[in-house]
């Protein structure tokens, strides 16, 4: 994805962000204490489109690029709702299979967009990283194989577990359906769609790359995006604006909230994720309506509606299950109540 001619710069707010403190059981941490302790390597923090934050750790720059793991499934999903908008996408209630052929006749038959979406397809699936024999290994192994169908071929054998649309399942196979699902509508590359709807015309200022496939082949929707700390911010900021490019909104209308809210599965059962975007778990969060995209190893791009507050975070922690010493939710909470 290529920079933007006119980047959008950052203003700096006269206001910044000072110590802060906050406690986690009977313990007080700082703001230091969250660096060093989640081992994070940049952070960012906007409140009302200005810095009032900005750190680099581990040898980090502006212009570091770093993998976004699931951060990349809001982005994933973010461009579906453009196809909508230009009508490319009829529906999320249309057939994941209209648009990838490939799983007819597999678990996916009968599975909507918006049961991708929202991860509840009903297909059997094992997220563990940890786990050898896990989809998630086999799904990695299809995309290290750099083979164009790998991915889908593992997709494809998965067995029905439950209904479409009566479960939750957090998987990253599911996001790559969401990609072909994409690629099926716009009939090109989604790095290209990306660059030409948003990342150019936003003012993203360092080229950004994504994870192929194959030579030539799909984007890794659900984890291969890699680009700077500011440009993760923007796209927050560009979420938090209304999806505003220009002038005009790129999204369909009323597209931000829903994907940002919790859902309600068939069948009654509630569920704290949107459309590939998760619900922020506090009390004075969820009051805020704040959610996040988030990426295994300390991934975030935290967003605060009511204070108008972005805070992207990028991070390398020791272990993939987001078992932080200090939770993020916590700091951030303490970080909006700050700068209120």
């Amino acid at each position: 994805m290529a920079a933007s001619a006119r980047p959008a710069a950052f203003r700096i707010a006269r206001k910044q962000l000072g110590q802060i403190k906050f406690a986690v059981g009977d313990r007080t941490y700082d703001l230091t204490d969250f660096l060093a302790v989640d081992r994070v390597s940049g952070m960012i923090v906007l409140k009302d489109g200005e810095v009032v934050y900005e750190t680099y750790q581990l040898g980090n720059t502006p212009g570091t690029r770093w993998t976004s793991m699931s951060i990349a499934k809001s982005v994933t999903s973010t461009l579906i709702g453009v196809a909508v908008k230009e009508g490319l996408i009829e529906s999320l209630d249309e057939p994941a299979t209209k648009y990838v052929p490939r799983l007819k006749g597999s678990a996916y038959d009968g599975v909507s967009i918006r049961d991708v979406l929202m991860m509840s397809s009903g297909a059997k699936w094992n997220e563990a990283y940890t786990d050898p024999r896990s989809d998630r290994r086999d799904l990695l192994k299809a995309q290290e194989s750099q083979q164009r169908d790998a991915a889908m071929d593992v997709m494809a054998k998965l067995p029905r577990a439950v209904e479409p649309g009566t479960k939750f399942n957090y998987s990253t196979g599911e996001t790559q359906v969401a990609g072909e699902i994409l690629h099926g509508a716009i009939k090109g590359p989604l790095a290209d769609y990306l660059s030409e709807k948003i990342w150019k015309p936003y003012g993203m200022e360092v080229e950004a790359r994504w994870w192929l496939d194959s030579p030539g082949g799909l984007e890794i929707a659900g984890s291969g995006l890699s680009a700077t700390l500011r440009d993760f911010a923007r796209f927050g900021q560009f979420y938090l604006d209304g999806g505003v490019v220009e002038g005009r909104s790129i999204l369909p209308d009323g597209w931000l909230q829903e994907a940002s809210t919790a859902k309600i599965l068939k069948g009654g059962a509630p569920l704290d994720y949107g459309y590939m975007w998760w619900i922020a778990t506090s009390a004075p969060a969820r009051a805020d309506r704040a959610f996040m995209a988030r990426g295994i190893f300390g991934q975030f791009v935290y967003i605060d509606p009511k204070e108008r507050v972005v805070i992207a975070v990028t991070s390398a922690a020791s272990k993939p299950q987001n078992l932080q010493l200090i939770p993020p939710q916590v700091f951030f909470d303490a970080v909006v109540d700050a700068l209120k």
